[in-house]
C-alpha cells in the first residue's frame, strides 16, 4: 500500500533527524547536524532491503515517490530556516561538520561502485 511507503520515509526522517540532534549534541552545537542526510542514507539502505527481500511493491514505491516529488521544496524551506550566521561564528567546527562528510562520499563513490554488478544496473534502469 502507499501508506507503507510513506511509513518508511516518515520512519527514516524521524530516525535520521534523532542521529543529527544526537551527533550535534556529542560534538557540543545546538544544531541538528546532518539530520536530513542521515534520513535519506537511511532510507536509501531500508528500500534497498526492501528491494531484496521482494517486499518493496509498486504502491509502497509510489508512497516514497509521492514525496520524492516534494523534496525539493521542503528541503528549501528547511535551509531558509537555519540560522547561517551562527553557524559560521560558531567556529571551525562546523565547516569540518560541513566539508569532511562531502569528503568522505566522495571517496566512497568509487567504492562503492565496485559493489555493484551489471545486474543491478540493469534492475536499476527498469
Amino acid at each position: 500500500m502507499i501508506i507503507y511507503g510513506v511509513a518508511i520515509l516518515a520512519f527514516s526522517y524521524i530516525v535520521g533527524q534523532l542521529f543529527g540532534e544526537l551527533l550535534g549534541n556529542w560534538l557540543g552545537i545546538n544544531a541538528n547536524v546532518g539530520g536530513v542526510g542521515f534520513s535519506m542514507i537511511l532510507l536509501m539502505i531500508l528500500t534497498d532491503w526492501l528491494r531484496k527481500k521482494d517486499l518493496f511493491t509498486l504502491p509502497t514505491q509510489s508512497g516514497i515517490q509521492f514525496w520524492n516529488q516534494m523534496y525539493i521544496p521542503i528541503i528549501v524551506a528547511m535551509a531558509a530556516t537555519q540560522n547561517v550566521k551562527l553557524a559560521l561564528t560558531s567556529g571551525m567546527i562546523t565547516l569540518l561538520v560541513g566539508i569532511i562528510p562531502v569528503i568522505i562520499c566522495f571517496a566512497a563513490i568509487p567504492l562503492l561502485a565496485k559493489f555493484i554488478q551489471k545486474s543491478d544496473i540493469e534492475t536499476i534502469r527498469t
